[in-house]
């Protein structure tokens, strides 16, 4: 399939999973019921320590007296799953998805005991970068398990269910993490994962190999590995390691990590994102151009949502994070509502008004620096965003499998993981970059414990231009239906 249907196309027989009886196909369904569980504890896990982590690591860095090294912490998760995402793609399209599965999920357990148990912070760094690596698999690995072991009719419903395991690691997440860094130490954060992730496996695994397992030409000889791109994948993660590293520190030698980040990066982004990727082409290449561009914006916006309200407004850090607590549940919200067949004729419609509702929220955010306006305003205006991001995520990797055949869904899986994971990086840094240049303090989860209150126009020269990329994002939105 290489473009949308049309609206009142005949829809296609679905392709029959062998030893699956069609009316056992359910995603709870007796044949799915293992395969569906077990991803769906894969994601929860995953999802819990994102959002944990981020309470434990300030204790970290003191303890280990790195926090001169706090960023890297991570970027280095960021840079290396850049990589794991190309190589996971590759892997899945040619040998199946349960290598990348198995070995993505195996390096993340590693990364997590490497940094737990880390006596310096050079080798705490080192296991986040193996924790990205992890990541990297897996998340791409996941994406072509759904386009081979789930109809169309039951997609939008799996990935409906991944976002809704983020609901209550967002929710609790911080809270169980501060509880634990407290009472027992940070290193329980970590290492009491990988003991959580041997019952998803058990689970998951055979129910893979069964229905998702091996090449998507069984017949077909299996072909080498793409090294250029492999090459292209090395070349985006130093990029915007490189990158990232000269935003954060404003200095004149920083133009010289910009400069070879740069000559790195852009060959590699025009290799590895389909064709026309840059200037909103039609179809495929639109799909992975608004999934960086949603999650980039929303992202890179509220990073700053707590320091904000610590630093301008006096909450505490526990009430600035939970502030964003109920956007777990509309973001599942907006999922939810994307997956239900009725919308399927308005998905692009309904993309374009959740960028729509994105760039209001973000908008709205700074609003609270003006004393008169009540915190709460935050929490209703990011529950609101959440909604409209749980509509566009959902929504982008669907039309990604729809758009993809077979044997190209580990690639294409790949590309969307990259512009999401990428543009993180690129409006983090850049983020952070204007708001330190306007006299912003200190940036990132460390300054969620300052005292000193940081410029307000630093706030908004944050805020508002991630609302002008969001409304580029709605007007991207209506070119997602290739040409009939």
């Amino acid at each position: 399939m290489t473009a949308l249907e049309p609206r009142d196309a005949e829809v296609a027989p679905e392709a029959e999973i062998p030893g699956v009886p069609a009316d056992q196909s359910g995603v709870l369904g007796k044949s799915h019921r293992a395969l569906s569980i077990g991803i769906i504890a894969v994601v929860l896990l995953i999802a819990f320590e994102a959002t944990a982590v981020g309470t434990a690591m300030p204790v970290a860095a003191r303890e280990l007296r790195g926090v001169s090294l706090y960023a890297f912490a991570f970027s280095s998760y960021f840079t290396t799953s850049l990589f794991a995402m190309v190589l996971s793609g590759q892997w899945a399209d040619r040998r199946g998805p349960l290598g990348p599965l198995a070995a993505g999920i195996s390096a993340f357990g590693v990364g997590l005991l490497l940094s737990g148990t880390a006596d310096a912070m050079w080798l705490f760094i080192v296991g986040r970068a193996v924790q990205g690596l992890g990541g990297g698999l897996v998340i791409v690995a996941l994406y072509v398990v759904v386009s081979r072991a789930y109809p169309a009719r039951l997609q939008p419903s799996i990935l409906a269910a991944f976002a809704a395991s983020w609901v209550v690691p967002s929710v609790v997440g911080p809270l169980v993490s501060g509880t634990v860094t407290e009472q027992l130490g940070w290193r329980w954060v970590f290492v009491g994962i990988p003991v959580l992730v041997v019952f998803p496996l058990a689970l998951a695994l055979p129910a893979i190999r069964r229905m998702a397992g091996g090449p998507a030409d069984a017949g077909a000889p299996v072909p080498a590995f793409d090294r250029r791109r492999i090459r292209l994948a090395l070349g985006i993660s130093l990029g915007a390691g490189l990158l990232q590293y000269a935003g954060q520190e404003l200095r004149w030698l920083s133009v010289v990590p910009a400069v070879v980040g740069g000559a790195l990066l852009v060959p590699a982004v025009l290799g590895l994102l389909p064709r026309g990727t840059y200037r909103a082409a039609r179809g495929l290449p639109s799909v992975v151009l608004l999934r960086g561009i949603s999650a980039g914006s929303f992202i890179a916006a509220e990073s700053f949502v707590p320091l904000m309200l610590v630093t301008q407004r006096g909450l505490s850090p526990t009430m600035a994070g939970l502030s964003l607590a109920v956007g777990g549940a509309t973001w599942a919200l907006g999922s939810y509502v994307q997956s239900r067949p009725r919308v399927e004729p308005y998905r692009e419609r309904m993309v374009s008004g959740g960028m729509v509702l994105v760039a209001a929220a973000i908008a709205t955010a700074p609003s609270v620096l003006i004393p008169g306006v009540p915190v709460w305003v935050v929490a209703v205006a990011w529950g609101v965003g959440c909604f409209g991001m749980g509509t566009v995520i959902a929504s982008t990797s669907v039309l990604l499998l729809k758009l993809s055949p077979p044997k190209e869904a580990g690639a294409n899986s790949a590309a969307l993981q990259i512009s999401d994971g990428l543009s993180n990086v690129m409006l983090l840094a850049i983020g952070g970059a204007v708001f330190a240049a306007l006299g912003g303090g200190a940036v990132g989860h460390a300054a969620t414990t300052a005292t000193s209150a940081s410029h307000p126009a630093a706030f908004a020269a944050v805020f508002l231009p991630m609302a002008g990329v969001a409304l580029v994002g709605a007007w991207v939105a209506t070119r997602l239906r290739a040409r009939e």
